[in-house]
């Protein structure tokens, strides 16, 4: 179900982005929206990792560096039927992790300072086997595309009015609208996107560590600990955070917020480990 509703949201998002090159440059605004589409996750898609490290401020470490996280990622990798991706550290007091790279074989697993300070190791096992389930997902590439589809959408306006109108024109309110009302629709969507890929990661994390609840307990860590230590990151990258490190509530901000509910996601872990 999970996997269903991201492919109806990437749908979704597809259908805005060529909507607004349709109706703000005609036929030709059409094939621009593809053509800028393109270009935005080819640079995401091969480059995305580095950007996401440099905006969490995080550096690679070898084994050498790190031998006990390297020794629990080695091992739950192997559970995975993943190969060893990369780890970095990034330098935040606040606890969390995040997974980044275009694929299983150029993965990057980084956590911060702050997790491996506060984290007992059975939930930090939890944790970490919710960012190779990111990778087992492939979720670094879901997330990529929504976010440069994203930008693009929010581009379009400025590029096409810049570059001219096609040869058909649209309705001068419809164009406003969409000029004011697209960005945001698809910031929401890649939000909605990037909640469902943490809920699917949720489930087979627990499933590669074999037991739901660390992964639960260390959510419930993690979120009150991130209430309390503040985090200055990128809006841009706090989808691929373990917990939200920026602030975001229930009601209408939830539809903002990058994660769902702690509370839905700690509800769905027990009840795996009660068996429903």
């Amino acid at each position: 179900m999970n996997n269903i509703k991201t492919m109806v949201l990437m749908a979704g998002l597809m259908g805005l982005f060529l909507l607004a090159g349709q109706l703000l440059g005609g036929s030709q605004g059409l094939v621009f929206a593809l053509v800028l589409g393109s270009a935005f996750n080819f640079i995401m898609y091969f480059f995305s990792d580095r950007f996401v490290l440099r905006m969490y401020r995080a550096h690679i470490v070898t084994e050498q560096d790190a031998p006990d996280l390297y020794r629990m990622v080695n091992r739950l990798r192997q559970r995975a039927g993943l190969p060893m991706p990369k780890l970095a550290i990034a330098p935040h007091e606040q606890p969390n992790a995040f997974a980044t790279g275009r694929n299983p074989e150029h993965a990057v697993v980084a956590v911060t300072t702050g997790i491996l300070k506060y984290m007992p190791a059975e939930e930090l096992e939890g944790v970490l086997a919710h960012e190779l389930a990111h990778v087992k997902n492939r979720d670094m590439l879901i997330t990529t595309i929504a976010a440069g589809m994203a930008g693009a959408i929010s581009n379009i306006p400025y590029l096409i009015m810049f570059g001219g109108r096609g040869d058909d024109d649209g309705h001068p309110l419809a164009q406003l609208g969409l000029i004011l009302l697209a960005p945001i629709g698809a910031m929401l969507i890649q939000f909605a996107v990037s909640r469902q890929r943490e809920f699917e990661a949720d489930r087979v994390g627990a499933e590669i560590l074999g037991r739901p609840l660390p992964l639960a307990h260390a959510l419930r860590r993690l979120d009150g600990l991130a209430h309390r230590i503040p985090m200055q990151v990128a809006p841009a990258a706090a989808p691929l955070a373990q917990v939200n490190p920026l602030a975001a509530h229930g009601g209408l901000a939830g539809l903002f917020s990058t994660h769902p509910p702690i509370e839905q996601r700690v509800a769905r872990l027990e009840a795996m480990a009660a068996g429903r």
